[in-house]
């Protein structure tokens, strides 16, 4: 447990990762733990604008949601800022639309997204409705520490601002009808099923669907805030009830978003999962072909090289960023991409919210089968024979803290020579990318909160692909 001590009382220190804080319920995720987080936000957003700030504030569907928006909402109120609270579960891309739509200076969102059920999380938005930035949630993380040293707490009174009620689904559920061609869908006769796994986007992909009188078949469409009892992460090995489903429905294509709905899964119409990597490279292609739009593609550092390959292709710009979707926020808000998208699942695209959608990712997987009239896997060999196979891949490995220490220092000083290849370019934007001869590569990222080293791989080929993944975990214990 990560600890900060104040005076004669144990804190816990809050830190806001690349989504958000995050951790366990009735641990370090307490309601005195939370206030102290929100205070820490009311307070930098009373820094950015005295007076007249109004603040959303949003849930997904885990354990204590509707009481953390209360909680939320008298804490802005008290601080003079007006809370705008939506009483519903509603996805973090909804949310973050409604932050533009209603002019309000950014977002509180309760949730810990993909995390197992124990966990719950607080993440912050901007008034352009993206992730925070860095200097933004340091920022935040000061004022937390601040607020822990002087204890002032404002109480509210009847002047303070009062909590307006705001419902994030119908304007989002219409922003999603001017993007998606549900008109193409339906006439190809495609049928879809969906999993909201108990999460956000209950009520909302499903609906899109069936008010487009397109069939759709949905399971787990009721409320738990264990998720099933595991994850509520849209990854292979959850999605057997989505491929029963399809199964039983003749459907030609599976979709999944995740507890906040800010990630995807697809299931192509032979049950095979879709590397969200292959996802990303499919949907940029589409677009620039159903669009027309080539104004730029970004990806994480850890993402395909597929994307590179399909930037080529199409004569196109490719801005290679570090990971957390933050980043691509921004390149959105720009309208310097099209597609943005990383390989743990989350993407959005251009003229749309700078954050995750699962939502979009889904439907627009969707009008592209129908229209294009073939499998995502057959779309997928065809770009393959266009520019080059790709064979992605991901693992995670605990250290311990002397292999921690030795490996930290490896990463310092990058090998000319890598599973007998030469290295060809060495990427230091976020970890370690080695990028090989035969375009081989391998990236690694320790995490900031764990003793863990995550390890990105990807080849031409399944073969050299193995003999890769095998050389980067061998390399972390030399």
């Amino acid at each position: 447990m990560n600890l900060d001590w104040v005076g004669n009382m144990v804190k816990t220190q809050i830190k806001f990762g690349t989504s958000g804080w995050r951790a366990i319920i009735a641990d370090e995720f307490t309601l005195a733990n939370a206030r102290r987080a929100v205070t820490g936000i009311a307070r930098y957003v009373v820094s950015q604008k005295a007076t007249g700030a109004k603040i959303v504030v949003g849930r997904d569907p885990r354990f204590l949601g509707e009481t953390l928006v209360a909680l939320a909402s008298d804490i802005l109120s008290a601080h003079g800022i007006a809370p705008l609270a939506i009483a519903e579960p509603a996805p973090t891309p909804a949310i973050a639309y409604a932050v533009t739509c209603a002019g309000a200076d950014g977002a509180i969102n309760f949730t810990a997204s993909h995390n197992p059920p124990e966990y719950q999380g607080i993440k912050f938005s901007t008034p352009d409705g993206a992730p925070a930035l860095p200097h933004m949630t340091k920022a935040i993380e000061a004022a937390i520490v601040a607020f822990d040293a002087d204890g002032v707490t404002p109480a509210r009174t009847s002047s303070s601002p009062q909590t307006q009620a705001l419902d994030a689904k119908p304007q989002f559920l219409a922003r999603l009808k001017e993007i998606v061609d549900f008109a193409a869908i339906k006439k190809s006769g495609l049928k879809v099923a969906f999993d909201p796994l108990w999460g956000a986007a209950r009520g909302y992909s499903d609906v899109l669907l069936r008010d487009a009188g397109i069939e759709c078949a949905t399971v787990h469409d009721v409320r738990d805030v264990l998720f099933g009892g595991h994850a509520p992460e849209p990854d292979d090995h959850l999605l057997n009830d989505l491929r029963a489903a399809m199964k039983a429905t003749d459907a030609g294509i599976g979709i999944a978003t995740d507890g906040d709905a800010d990630r995807f899964g697809i299931v192509d119409e032979d049950g095979t999962f879709l590397q969200p990597n292959y996802v990303i490279a499919l949907l940029f292609d589409y677009l620039v072909e159903s669009r027309g739009w080539k104004n730029g593609v970004a990806k994480s550092v850890a993402t395909t090289n597929l994307i590179n390959a399909l930037a080529a292709h199409h004569g196109v710009e490719l801005h290679e960023t570090p990971v957390g979707f933050k980043y691509i926020g921004e390149l959105i808000m720009q309208d310097k991409i099209a597609i943005g998208g990383e390989e743990s699942a989350g993407l959005t695209i251009r003229n749309h919210v700078p954050e995750k959608d699962g939502v979009i990712a889904g439907l627009l997987c969707c009008e592209m089968v129908a229209v294009r009239g073939k499998s995502m896997g057959a779309q997928l060999k065809e770009l393959f024979n266009q520019v080059g196979s790709y064979y992605p891949a991901r693992d995670n490995f605990r250290l311990t803290p002397e292999v921690k220490d030795a490996f930290t220092k490896k990463l310092a000083a990058p090998p000319a020579q890598f599973a007998g290849q030469k290295v060809t370019e060495v990427v230091t934007k976020d970890g370690l990318k080695l990028v090989l001869a035969d375009t081989s590569w391998v990236c690694y990222r320790l995490s900031g909160t764990e003793p863990v080293v995550r390890i990105y791989s990807e080849a031409p080929s399944l073969a050299a692909q193995a003999k890769v993944a095998e050389a980067a975990k061998q390399w972390i214990f030399e």
